[in-house]
């Protein structure tokens, strides 16, 4: 990462960390998860959760911290724009972006390129 990658990275981890919990996965997907960060989930889970969740609400893994994802709904139901964006697929991490800024792989691009070894849909139907 060039220097300059690094003090974007930096200012964006400094902003989104202690406000969303920020796990700078390179890949942001806080507008459809309800401004929640599903990195900070034990199981990294980015698309809903587990068959774990407690009849309390709390994550099984960690029994003290409510589930990410429920947390998640509660408030997509607040957000007037992004409200429907809790149910978009969202595709796996890309675990070579972590670290990076997503704010400067969403302006190139990187944040959607498929990885090496991956198959996109299109290839398959096709």
């Amino acid at each position: 990462m060039n220097r300059g990658a690094g003090i974007v990275a930096a200012l964006e981890h400094a902003i989104k960390g202690p406000v969303w919990g920020c796990q700078m996965c390179g890949q942001c997907v806080l507008h459809s998860t309800g401004l929640v960060c599903p990195m900070t989930c034990p199981k990294t889970l980015r698309n809903g959760p587990c068959g774990g969740v407690r009849a309390d609400g709390h994550c099984e893994v960690k029994p003290e911290m409510r589930c990410v994802w429920l947390r998640a709904y509660e408030s997509s139901e607040e957000l007037p724009v992004w409200r429907h964006h809790i149910d978009d697929l969202r595709p796996p991490v890309d675990n070579s972006l972590k670290g990076t800024s997503s704010w400067i792989n969403l302006v190139t691009g990187r944040d959607k390129q498929t990885p090496a070894g991956w198959t996109a849909v299109a290839d398959v139907e096709s």
